[in-house]
């Protein structure tokens, strides 16, 4: 397939994310933004029997950062916490299936660490 195809898969994701919504009563939520560019990524969910049952984020930034968010979240519907929390900069990349240079790579890492960062906090014992 030609990046043009890839490119036009992210355009999608970008106009038309898959879980751009807000959960509410979420059982986890994080936030976080790369100051070298400006992305903004806020991801909230709902977890039943260690699986992700609802999933929404909110953001604004390049249509890298946003489109891996619509992709991220999308993947992560429905899978089990350990799951999501096994996925790497490769399962990113993978989804993306365009080349991308350090600092494209970092906007579109941004909603995998805030999702992890998440389900971090969820999982850490209350105290």
């Amino acid at each position: 397939m030609s990046d043009n195809l890839y490119q036009e898969e992210l355009l999608e994701h970008y106009k038309y994310p898959k879980y751009r919504t807000t959960i509410p009563n979420p059982d986890f939520a994080g936030g976080d933004y790369n100051p070298s560019c400006g992305d903004r990524i806020a991801i909230q969910g709902t977890v039943r029997n260690g699986v992700v049952t609802a999933i929404g984020f909110s953001g604004s930034g390049c249509v890298i950062s946003q489109a891996a968010a619509s992709m991220l979240t999308e993947a992560a519907m429905g899978k089990s916490v350990a799951n999501v929390q096994k996925m790497t900069s490769d399962d990113i990349k993978a989804m993306i299936k365009i080349p991308l240079g350090p600092t494209r790579l970092k906007c579109a890492l941004l909603s995998l660490y805030v999702l992890q960062q998440a389900l971090n906090d969820y999982l850490a014992p209350k105290k």
